[in-house]
């Protein structure tokens, strides 16, 4: 579905993604080209009415969070992008990330290292074994 939005609706729900939660001012603030706060109340109201976001009154006014927890959408984004440009290879996905010049953290390199066991422990991953 987000997939399906149009590209302001996107960056606004994307934005509120990346806050959590936040106010229509905390929202706006945090956009790359910001709205007028008019437009992005009516952004949100639009993401409320399908089902993408919530909102929740409180001491401080009303707060937006998105509907899923943000890794589950993070999840789906994800693997669209994987399936679109890496031909559904998370590996080629990964390979690509790595190949960007970002450097690891060690506690980042250490997280790698350990998903990457518990895939080989689980099966997930194909050996030289599953070809005979």
């Amino acid at each position: 579905m987000i997939d399906t939005l149009p590209r302001r609706e996107r960056e606004v729900f994307e934005t509120l993604c990346r806050l959590e939660a936040g106010t229509t001012a905390e929202v706006r603030a945090a956009l790359s080209d910001p709205l007028s706060d008019s437009a992005v109340r009516t952004m949100l109201s639009r993401l409320e009415a399908k089902g993408l976001i919530e909102r929740t009154s409180g001491p401080e006014g009303v707060r937006y969070r998105p509907a899923q927890e943000t890794e589950t959408v993070a999840v789906g984004a994800l693997r669209r992008v994987i399936d679109t440009f890496f031909a559904g290879s998370a590996a080629s996905a990964a390979s690509a990330l790595l190949g960007m010049g970002e450097r690891l953290t060690p506690d980042e390199a250490a997280a790698l290292e350990a998903m990457i066991d518990k895939a080989v422990e689980a099966g997930a991953v194909a050996t030289g074994k599953d070809k005979a």
